[in-house]
């Protein structure tokens, strides 16, 4: 049965919010811990249809936490391209082709993404493109010393872009502030419903944690360009209806 979660439940998290990255050295640590591993960074994952819980990390993979909303720091973001022959059929593997900075594809039929047929639209279903336009946030909870990832679909990127464009005309960019992420029910032009992400700014970061913050946002720039595809990138959560009952009415397992 899925269990009801927000920032405050998860084991571990200091109660000291940001301040606790002061006795934390991130690079160091990352080096000491993970010499000779992969990297690897906890995912988020967004609903299936018009379900509108997140899927949150928990102590056990088995059994991961859901949330209607939760609250983060954006410490980096960038956009990725995947592109599949065949369709999903719920076993979720690498792209056929894929593209890290949206920019060139490696895979087959690989090359320049602008000009790839099937970046255009109509070359996919329902008059949409066969490859499909994500983008990863690297996230930081307050409380927690390593961030975890969250791979937007296309459906939710135009609210990415006027969150980011808000916070923007006010000069202020998505590292500076503490961000809410929710979801609401959409449509797409064929008449399917799904859920899309929404976000809003929960609050300014004070002088103090700032800097803190900012230095964890450099490492996690560069520790993201050695993260590749993984089925996550396009594997959405999944939960049943008593689940969603679960989550909704806010009640634990």
């Amino acid at each position: 049965m899925a269990k009801a979660t927000n920032n405050k439940d998860i084991v571990g998290v200091d109660n000291r919010g940001y301040l606790a990255l002061k006795e934390f050295d991130f690079s160091a640590t990352i080096a000491e811990e993970m010499e000779g591993l992969s990297t690897f960074f906890e995912r988020i994952k967004m609903p299936s249809g018009e379900t509108t819980v997140y899927q949150l990390p928990s102590e056990n993979p088995e059994e991961p936490d859901f949330a209607k909303e939760f609250s983060a720091v954006i410490l980096h973001h960038h956009p990725i391209r995947a592109y599949f022959k065949t369709k999903f059929s719920g076993t979720a593997n690498p792209p056929d082709c894929g593209s890290l900075d949206a920019v060139t594809g490696l895979g087959e039929p690989g090359g320049e993404c602008k000009s790839c047929p099937f970046n255009a639209y109509d070359s996919g279903e329902n008059g949409s493109k066969a490859c499909k336009e994500r983008h990863r946030l690297y996230l930081l909870r307050e409380g927690e010393l390593f961030p975890v990832m969250l791979s937007l679909p296309t459906g939710s990127l135009k609210e990415l872009s006027r969150y980011l464009m808000r916070l923007l005309t006010k000069g202020i960019k998505s590292t500076e502030v503490v961000t809410k992420f929710t979801l609401v029910k959409a449509t797409n032009k064929t008449g399917i419903v799904y859920a899309k992400a929404c976000f809003h700014m929960e609050r300014k970061l004070n002088a103090e944690e700032l800097p803190l913050v900012a230095g964890v946002s450099e490492q996690i720039k560069m520790l993201s360009r050695s993260v590749g595809f993984e089925d996550v990138d396009t594997e959405p959560a999944v939960l049943s209806r008593a689940d969603v009952v679960q989550v909704v009415e806010g009640k634990s397992a």
